[in-house]
This record gives C-alpha cells, sequence and structure tokens, in this order.
C-alpha cells in the first residue's frame, strides 16, 4: 500500500491522452505553464509591496471630523433637496 509507482502513473497518462487528445495537450501543458508564471509574478509582486508597505513610515493620523446630530440632519436635508432639484420631473 504504497504511493503511485509506475503502472498507475502510466493509465493516469493515457487516461488524459484519451480525454484530451493528442493535439489539445500541448496547449493544455502550454496554459498550465503560463498560469504558473503569471501565479509566481502574483506572490512576488504583493510580496514586494508588503515590503514596501514595511518600510514607509507610519502614516499620518487623520483628523476626525465631528458634527452634531441637528448639522447633520441639515446636511441630510440639503442633499435630498438637491437631489429632487436635480431630477427630472415625473409625468
Amino acid at each position: 500500500m504504497g504511493g503511485i509507482g509506475a503502472p498507475e502513473l502510466i493509465i493516469f497518462l493515457l487516461v488524459i491522452l484519451l480525454l484530451f487528445g493528442s493535439t489539445k495537450l500541448p496547449k493544455l501543458a502550454k496554459s498550465l505553464g503560463e498560469a504558473q508564471k503569471e501565479f509566481k509574478k502574483g506572490v512576488a509582486e504583493s510580496e514586494a509591496e508588503a515590503k514596501a508597505d514595511a518600510t514607509r513610515p507610519a502614516a499620518i493620523e487623520e483628523e476626525k471630523v465631528t458634527m452634531t446630530q441637528s448639522q447633520l440632519d441639515a446636511m441630510l436635508a440639503e442633499r435630498e433637496a438637491q437631489a429632487r432639484r436635480n431630477s427630472p420631473p415625473s409625468v
């Protein structure tokens, strides 16, 4: 009860050959190779981005903006009125 031996591997390759055909196997191998290259490229880019993020200085803390409930209500009412003015008239 070991791993995959030579006879199992040959049978597996024959089944793949029957399923995909001899003309599509090179195309399949090429697309798998391209996908592998793209994956490795993406991994390398993400690692480079992570290193760049680690070397950047800490982000400047943004100033928090606060407003009262009445100011928020007034702003929302103004936006609703403007949206009504800009919307086409209903027939």
